[in-house]
């Protein structure tokens, strides 16, 4: 049970990497940090079952999707500033501060598996 649970949270993650890309693309920098927060970020963490969830995995593993939700509240205010500061160095911070959140997602990818 808890195995599906936790990959319904990683499917759901993905689902909401393609949205906020897809927001991205039409250059709607508030929805993206929206969908960002609210599935992904520090703010997500109960909707996920987070605490419920860490019990069964190993502390690094923990660590690492500690990580990834940090880093994408961390995007979120990248994402607010960049409309604060328009222009191609925003826009590459935004795109940087995404890539910290994928970059997460890997690492732990690379590193387990649920079995």
């Amino acid at each position: 049970m808890m195995q599906q649970h936790m990959l319904a949270n990683m499917r759901d993650h993905l689902v909401a990497l393609d949205e906020i890309l897809g927001f991205l693309a039409e250059g709607n920098v508030n929805a993206a940090g929206k969908i960002a927060e609210s599935r992904l970020g520090m703010s997500s963490l109960d909707l996920h079952g987070a605490s419920h969830i860490a019990k069964f995995m190993p502390d690094a593993m923990a660590d690492a999707g500690t990580e990834m939700h940090r880093a994408a509240s961390r995007f979120v205010i990248t994402a607010q500033d960049a409309e604060l500061a328009p222009g191609k160095d925003a826009q590459h911070a935004v795109y940087g501060a995404l890539q910290e959140v994928t970059s997460a997602c890997n690492a732990c990818h690379q590193a387990y598996r649920i079995r």
